[in-house]
């Protein structure tokens, strides 16, 4: 493998590969690595440097004139988002959250996955634009596939509760096979297995798809480097893997040969725009949360010689979404911190921003025995410590307590005051054409038109939202459990004053369908009209259900992969010259 940027070449270089990937995150780096494997030179073309840097990340700068808007939701956005992304701002992302370095999104997520449910596949009739032009039993192999690429176990523990319209629905989290403490992030993943005939081009950014003077084919990229260097990229075929937002962009802003863009024939590319409308519903008080965090909280599953964690939820079940009309959703529980919680005191201190010294140096002292046991567990985190010793140590720990775990896990082995549970909601969106991506009056850097993001928010969510929170007040009471306090907007039914704010899973921009009228790729990933070109990641996606995204895209991803290696062999040139792998001329 070969990793390179594009600011090391010549300018205006010409560069030959088989087979482009647009975006060096998950989905892309998974296709990658599936081509690779079949004997494909390929080539990522990644806009970011291995990590994030300030000057990259500006580069994700849109104009958002939808959802979210209000000083809640954004105090809401930078209190959930800014933890995870290290530099992201409010200002550069008012919606979504990309990361531009190799490894994508996985430079901020929690490592939470989940397949869909066969529902999410199928046209329901009090859900409009539903269906998909593939069935959940059709992916059920590419899902597996990706649960390997993931670190996941194919096994889950067995179904806990099913009571008032609710079963127990699981989520886990994909470990890093790097860094036992971590998340699996795909840069780091990529840059240790080091896989053959794959070669990376980084601060590589895409200004232009080129189409052949009739539209017919992908001809080339064009490219561009922070300091202005540029190149064109030649290819067989390409593949658009650059997240929901950059591939309609792309798309829409290539529009030299068709005026529209490319695919957009029928004026569907950016539409559809959705994320998981998120909400807390209510709280546990700390007294009460023990039989629930047993029940509700995390176990861990043995597969192949490793432990693997699960999160145990709430989901509602398909009877109960079709006789209420409802979308897809479901609940889970999380710790909440204590406000004089002596971690974030300490914090507030080394950093010099705490508002109020005096109380924050007195939940410091009160929590010394906090502060010690989390300074013991940073010995596991440790880079001398030996992996064999973190493997023993973290597989006994899961198996034998793996609620003390997923806390050490999700708080890098912090101990936190906590002052109960939270109880959140997450729901599906319908697929509505006006929520969606265009282009802004505004430029970057290089020229190209900003992402224009009208997202919206439906009356069916927010209804969602308050009558999971209701069933499961309700379900809890009736198996004998402790009672949910709910939120003031779900005790007293306003829906309308819910805070929901985008989750950073967006999909639907560039939606998968039998026909062109109604889509942009076909059940193959390929753009309509178009024999060489390609998009993958959750924008394809017709419906998005609840489930955190990831597991889903790569299941995808992997079957585009499958698809392109079968089909590689018989395909034409377009020049002369393209048996040639990775040449400048």
């Amino acid at each position: 493998m070969k990793i390179e940027q594009l600011s090391s070449r010549d300018d205006n270089s010409i560069i030959t590969s088989d087979l482009v990937i647009v975006g060096g995150g998950p989905t892309g780096l998974t296709i990658a690595a599936q081509c690779a494997k079949a004997g494909r030179k390929v080539l990522v073309v990644e806009s970011g440097l291995e990590f994030e840097n300030p000057e990259h990340s500006t580069l994700n700068e849109i104009e958002s004139v939808g959802q979210p808007q209000s000083e809640a939701q954004s105090r809401k956005r930078v209190a959930f988002h800014s933890p995870q992304a290290k530099f992201w701002s409010q200002e550069i992302q008012p919606f979504g959250v990309r990361c531009r370095a190799l490894g994508g999104s996985t430079h901020a997520w929690a490592g939470k996955s989940a397949p869909f449910d066969a529902i999410d596949f199928k046209v329901r009739s009090w859900v409009p634009n539903s269906g998909w032009p593939v069935t959940r039993e059709q992916i059920d192999s590419y899902i597996l596939r990706a649960m390997e690429v993931l670190n996941l176990s194919p096994k889950e523990p067995p179904a806990r509760f099913d009571k008032e319209g609710l079963h127990s629905f699981y989520w886990q989290f994909a470990r890093s096979r790097v860094d036992r403490l971590d998340v699996m992030r795909f840069g780091s993943e990529l840059m240790t297995q080091r896989p053959e005939n794959i070669h990376v081009l980084l601060n590589a950014t895409v200004t232009r798809v080129g189409l052949s003077p009739d539209g017919s084919r992908f001809s080339h990229l064009d490219v561009e480097s922070i300091d202005g260097k540029r190149a064109r990229i030649q290819a067989r075929q390409c593949v658009l893997a650059a997240s929901g937002i950059e591939n309609a962009r792309l798309l829409l802003a290539s529009n030299d040969v068709h005026s529209n863009g490319i695919g957009n024939h029928h004026d569907v590319v950016g539409r559809y725009l959705m994320d998981h409308p998120a909400a807390r519903i209510g709280a546990i008080p700390t007294d009460q949360m023990t039989v629930l965090t047993k029940l509700f909280g995390f176990f861990g599953v043995h597969h192949n010689g490793r432990a693997h964690m699960f999160m145990h939820g709430l989901a509602l079940t398909p009877e109960v979404q079709e006789r209420e009309k409802l979308l897809n959703a479901a609940v889970y529980f999380a710790t909440a911190r204590a406000p004089d919680d002596p971690w974030d005191a300490l914090k507030r201190l080394v950093r010099r921003n705490s508002t109020k010294v005096g109380r924050d140096l007195l939940s410091v002292a009160a929590g010394s025995g906090l502060i010690a046991k989390g300074l013991g567990m940073k010995v596991l985190s440790d880079g001398r410590t030996p992996k064999a010793f973190k493997d023993i140590v973290i597989n006994t720990a899961i198996r034998m307590s793996p609620n003390l775990v997923a806390n050490e896990f999700q708080d890098h082995g912090v101990p936190h005051k906590l002052v109960g549970l939270r109880i959140e909601a997450i729901s599906e969106q319908i697929p509505n054409p006006d929520s969606r991506i265009s282009l802004s009056s505004r430029k970057d850097r290089f020229g190209v038109p900003l992402a224009k993001v009208a997202w919206r928010i439906n009356d069916v969510e927010r209804q969602t939202l308050l009558r999971i929170a209701e069933l499961s007040r309700t379900a809890l009471v009736s198996a004998g459990l402790p009672a949910p306090i709910l939120e003031d907007w779900a005790l007293e039914r306003r829906p309308q004053d819910v805070v929901i704010i985008d989750m950073a899973h967006t999909l639907g921009t560039t939606r998968m369908s039998a026909e062109a009228k109604t889509g942009v790729v076909d059940q193959n990933c390929r753009v309509h009209g178009l024999p060489n070109l390609y998009v993958a990641g959750g924008s394809v996606f017709p419906t998005s259900g609840h489930a955190n995204p990831t597991l889903m895209i790569l299941a995808f991803a992997i079957r585009l992969a499958d698809h392109l290696n079968s089909n590689w062999q018989g395909f034409e040139p377009s020049a002369p010259d393209f048996h040639r792998s990775l040449q400048t001329h």
